[in-house]
């Protein structure tokens, strides 16, 4: 298991716009960050330092919850494609750990981090469930309570994991709430209002605000985060047998993308391999951040609590439908991710929920893992390029977690097939 996160800040061609406040705003958000974050996360968020050594602690959780996890030849999906013996396709499977999917990588730091702060609480926001089910658990290992604000619409949707995350002793809210100023205001001009990533965020951080032995977690595009995640990629490292033509993950916020892709793409960019490999981003054409968002300064979060960052972004009042991927519902990218799409070396593909439902069926008749709906993204992007390639092309795809607890996302897609609302993908 490594022993060090990859920072990519230290390797890019350009320097990544930092954090600002708004413009218009007489108050700092930055300056509020040492109210909300943890306080080593917010010095890991700046930091220059290519390598961050990953504390004992941390590694010990790390091996108590099942990493390294293991990197498999896809060969039923090969044959299941026919490309097998043309086309050699690797997974690293996220979904191995305990939690089911790679949210447990950088909820482990943070919490700990939050506890050497002196908090007693770490609160949080979380859409399909993946992220808060991992603060749970985080918290249980550490001793530490957690509270959880959902997205509205997967609070009702996914009900294992908010049962699963308060047996684990969080509370858990749907949001937007009433225990919030701006869950109020939300429900005040729309009391149907479906959630959002972003709108959570606003509550949890507000939540924390208002109580000195809280501390804010986040699940996805700090870099802080990213660099936690790069333990995936780290390891993928030592795994590969052979170089690949292609890495490839879905991506909502970034921390699954970087996490996996970063080790390599740092190699890449300091000409030290990975010079023919390409990095595809796969993302929901409902939520099309890096396909048609645009490159610029946006919030973070839906009500301005924290800083802005420049980001590819759908608006961060941007409102997604409820899709059955939930993990994917942000409105923008971490930072990093961004500049990398914008300079060419990330390339991002956008997938339809029904594409990527055929694509997490074939997966998982052929390979006998259930994928998360956000991993059938990443999926769909390995079969249409699978297809496509010449003899001896190697695939390498992060297959972040299981679907165990998402039967109800594809149960409402196969209904809709069957009563003919929908057409029958090819």
């Amino acid at each position: 298991m490594p022993s060090r996160w990859y920072n990519i800040v230290a390797d890019l061609p350009v320097p990544l716009p930092p954090l600002i406040d708004p413009l218009d705003d007489e108050g700092s958000r930055i300056q509020l960050l040492v109210r909300i974050l943890p306080s080593r996360l917010i010095d890991e968020e700046y930091t220059l330092s290519r390598f961050l050594d990953i504390p004992d602690e941390v590694r010990a959780a790390y091996r108590k919850v099942g990493r390294p996890t293991p990197l498999i030849r896809a060969e039923g999906l090969e044959k299941a494609l026919g490309v097998h013996g043309r086309v050699r396709i690797y997974y690293k499977f996220e979904g191995a750990l305990p939690t089911g999917s790679h949210k447990i990588n950088t909820a482990i730091p943070q919490v700990y981090y939050a506890k050497l702060d002196g908090a007693n609480e770490v609160a949080t926001e979380t859409g399909a469930g993946q992220w808060g089910l991992a603060v749970a658990t985080a918290a249980a290992i550490l001793g530490m309570k957690a509270t959880i604000f959902m997205t509205r619409s997967s609070y009702h949707s996914k009900r294992q994991r908010r049962l699963l995350m308060q047996l684990l002793g969080a509370t858990v809210h749907p949001s937007p709430s009433e225990v919030t100023e701006a869950g109020r205001r939300a429900l005040r001009e729309n009391p149907e209002h479906p959630g959002s990533l972003g709108l959570a965020i606003t509550e949890a951080v507000e939540y924390v605000l208002s109580s000195n032995d809280r501390r804010y977690v986040a699940g996805s595009v700090l870099e802080s985060v990213l660099t936690h995640q790069t333990v995936i990629g780290m390891e993928v490292l030592e795994q590969l047998p052979e170089e690949p033509d292609y890495m490839i993950a879905c991506v909502g916020g970034g921390s699954n993308m970087g996490g996996f892709s970063y080790p390599a793409l740092g190699m890449k960019l300091r000409s030290e391999g990975f010079e023919k490999t390409r990095f595809i981003a796969a993302e929901a054409t409902a939520v099309p951040r890096l396909s048609k968002g645009e490159y610029r300064y946006d919030g973070l979060d839906t009500g301005l609590v924290l800083p802005l960052a420049k980001m590819y972004t759908l608006g961060k009042d941007y409102v997604p439908p409820p899709i059955h991927a939930a993990g994917l519902r942000y409105h923008g990218a971490a930072p990093s991710l961004s500049l990398l799409r914008k300079l060419g070396y990330i390339e991002a593909r956008a997938y339809t929920q029904e594409e990527v439902y055929e694509a997490g069926k074939l997966f998982a008749r052929s390979e006998g893992i259930i994928p998360a709906p956000e991993s059938t993204h990443a999926i769909r992007a390995v079969i249409d390029i699978a297809k496509r390639a010449p003899q001896d092309t190697v695939i390498v795809f992060n297959l972040s977690g299981h679907g165990l607890l998402d039967t109800d996302a594809f149960e409402k897609i196969e209904s809709r097939i069957i009563s003919g609302r929908l057409p029958q993908p090819d």
